[in-house]
């Protein structure tokens, strides 16, 4: 019996660290595999990418088109990557008013959602700025980290809806608060 303890000992340690080692690399890998799909889908946010900092319409959900699981078919998806580091100032994000249901999420790099805003059918502006940075306001918003994406959500269930939320989403805004 003394003979299986030494090694059950050791598997016991092995699975602690492995599993340890997978929880704390996990939201980073998942946001990285997230930002990539965003990218294939013409999004650049790589070494300053032209795309950083502004929002792309995704197309509408089929089963086709979708690169997620089980997106809703009923909401379009607009999406900017964000690298604070990149921008002299803060980040200006504006979500354009729509008189459906609609959402301004923001994710840090580890794939926590930090803040979400219901749109009431006006637009909306925040200012999001590094965690620690002196901006302040009722529209300021700190991000936990530097990198991460935000996600604009509405209602959208049939082509000409999705059609009116594409002209819409024209007016939407992820850029230098400088812009």
């Amino acid at each position: 019996m003394k003979r299986f303890v030494g090694p059950a000992i050791a598997l016991f340690i092995t699975a602690l660290v492995s599993h340890f080692a997978i929880v704390y690399s996990a939201p980073g890998l998942i946001m990285d595999r997230a930002m990539t799909m965003i990218a294939e889908r013409g999004v650049d946010y790589s070494n300053g990418g032209s795309r950083l900092h502004s929002f792309n319409l995704a197309p509408r959900m089929t089963p086709e088109t979708q690169s997620v699981v089980r997106p809703s078919p009923d909401l379009a998806y607009s999406a900017c990557v964000f690298d604070l580091d990149e921008l002299d100032g803060d980040l200006r994000v504006k979500m354009a008013g729509y008189d459906g249901y609609s959402s301004l999420s923001f994710f840090d790099a580890n794939t926590n959602n930090f803040t979400t805003i219901r749109g009431d059918g006006s637009d909306v502006e925040v200012l999001l700025s590094a965690n620690g940075s002196s901006t302040s306001g009722p529209n300021a918003i700190a991000a936990p980290s530097s990198k991460g994406v935000i996600l604009i959500r509405r209602l959208a269930p049939t082509q000409a809806e999705y059609d009116r939320v594409a002209q819409i989403a024209e007016g939407d805004l992820c850029g230098s608060s400088g812009a």
